[in-house]
């Protein structure tokens, strides 16, 4: 996709406008343009630190040696806020040395919103909902870790006021259809071996959260929702002697919204189709005066044998959010404990006449029976945590440790108007899968520590919209290794229209 294809975008949306809307959301459309330009170097003994390229989008590299030259041009809806109509749109496009591939668009999207709906088209970066972004390991199924998947998108981004003028009840959420853009990586990745890939491969998610609570009247507020994902269609190697031609008609597009259907190879043992997941999120929040306080509960679910209660719940990530008071030492710590052992068990059994039971245990959470799993290029989509397969360099695309517990810290703050820092510490003890043939539990011990320097000026010289930023990670441990690694990120951003 060209860049020009933007304005094209734009302008086939704007005929479907009201004439005067149209021509002045188009005249907006050039206004609040701006630009980010962001060079990185990273140097590693061994594999670079798992901090170091955790929840970065997937711009990350596990080389010794590796960098990045990037620029952006954006330009945000909400710059238009007083407005019904609002176009926002962005390109993003990196130069990587040492990277999965040498050059690539990260992100090329148009949005165009109504109101409080917003469509968006094209590769988006999309944050995490119900965590925090700088501090949290990550959700657990629609993280930050992995690359921007192309797609469709039509979203609620801000609640909907559903409970009249108190504004105690609000709703969101989005829907949308994709393309997975790592057929060629992998067919390069994998050259030479019989491990399972897919090409072609169309990514449905969707999300629906509920707020209750009004924070400017009472200092309590809920949120919670789901969280759904699904890989399907495309065509499978190596699980058969020919090629798996998987479903991609209309009925399939709407089968993935309720998780229904069954793939080619479950016979008359009918799963679901594609590889389905998902989470049930929750979020509970104390409003103090210049602080706040959060309890969040991220439960995990592979098809539908713990999407509900028939298991038990005994898997998930629980964690502790606080915002505190304006000062120099510290501005936000997060606490998070995540345990995926249980898996719903560790037998699987369909039904059969002699034994009619059916245990649906053994999950085997993000990896599949037919697709390459929960990532995207190789990095994994959802919570780092779940080691992305690039880092086993053993040219496989499954998830090796999906069995484990975690206690991760982070930590921020702002010791001086233009210096800020985050520091975080994880320890992991990791079980393999289900049918791993591991005699012990393998760790992780993963530390970071991060600066960025925004001076506004440096003597005479004006270096305002400039960021050095400085990281060190650690990784100590028999689960990805001993690594040890700096990383310099260099990023200037500024107006290119008022």
């Amino acid at each position: 996709m060209q860049i020009k294809h933007i304005g094209t975008m734009l302008a086939i949306a704007a005929t479907t406008l009201p004439q005067a809307s149209a021509q002045n959301a188009l005249q907006r459309a050039g206004q609040h343009v701006t630009y980010t330009a962001e060079a990185q170097a990273s140097y590693s003994h061994n594999k670079t630190p798992l901090w170091l390229t955790a929840n970065k989008y997937g711009m990350s590299s596990v080389d010794t040696k590796n960098g990045y030259l990037r620029m952006t041009i954006e330009r945000q809806a909400d710059a238009d806020s007083a407005y019904h109509w609002r176009f926002g749109y962005g390109a993003d496009i990196a130069v990587g040395a040492h990277y999965p591939s040498n050059g690539f668009v990260q992100q090329l999207y148009a949005d165009i919103d109504c109101r409080l709906v917003r469509l968006t088209i094209g590769a988006k970066q999309h944050p995490m909902q119900l965590k925090d972004n700088e501090l949290s390991s990550g959700s657990q199924t629609l993280g930050i870790n992995a690359h921007p998947v192309p797609a469709v998108r039509l979203s609620m981004p801000r609640y909907w006021n559903i409970s009249g003028r108190g504004n105690w009840l609000g709703i969101r959420g989005h829907i949308s259809y994709g393309l997975m853009t790592d057929d060629n990586f992998m067919q390069d990745y994998l050259r030479g071996t019989k491990n399972r890939y897919a090409t072609r491969v169309l990514l449905h998610t969707k999300a629906f959260y509920l707020r209750a609570g009004n924070a400017q009247k009472f200092p309590i507020t809920y949120e919670g929702g789901l969280e759904w994902a699904t890989q399907f269609g495309g065509t499978i190697y190596n699980v058969r002697q020919t090629p798996i031609k998987a479903g991609h008609h209309l009925k399939d597009f709407f089968t993935v919204l309720y998780g229904g259907g069954a793939d080619v190879t479950d016979g008359v043992y009918s799963n679901a189709l594609g590889n389905t997941l998902g989470s049930w999120v929750y979020r509970l929040n104390y409003h103090g005066h210049g602080w706040g306080v959060s309890l969040y509960y991220d439960h995990y679910f592979e098809d539908h044998s713990q999407m509900f209660y028939n298991y038990g719940w005994r898997d998930g990530m629980w964690g502790l959010e606080a915002h505190l008071p304006k000062n120099p030492i510290l501005g936000k710590f997060v606490y998070e404990y995540i345990k995926t052992t249980d898996q719903s068990g560790p037998i699987y059994h369909d039904h059969t006449p002699e034994i009619p039971d059916q245990v649906s245990g053994s999950d085997n959470y993000y990896n599949h029976g037919l697709y390459t799993g929960w990532q995207h290029w190789a990095m994994a989509i959802g919570n780092p945590l779940y080691v992305s397969p690039l880092y086993k360099g053993t040219r496989n695309l499954s998830f090796i440790g999906t069995r484990f517990k975690a206690h991760h810290l982070g930590f921020s703050g702002d010791p001086l108007p233009c210096l800020h820092y985050r520091i975080m510490i994880t320890h992991e003890r990791n079980l393999g899968n289900c049918n791993s043939d591991w005699t012990e539990a393998r760790t992780l011990n993963s530390l970071l520590l991060e600066a960025a320097w925004s001076p506004l000026r440096l003597g005479r010289i004006n270096t305002s919209g400039w960021t050095a930023k400085l990281a060190f990670g650690l990784d100590r441990g028999s689960l990805i290794g001993h690594n040890t690694g700096a990383q310099l990120t260099i990023t200037k951003n500024g107006l290119i229209t008022k």
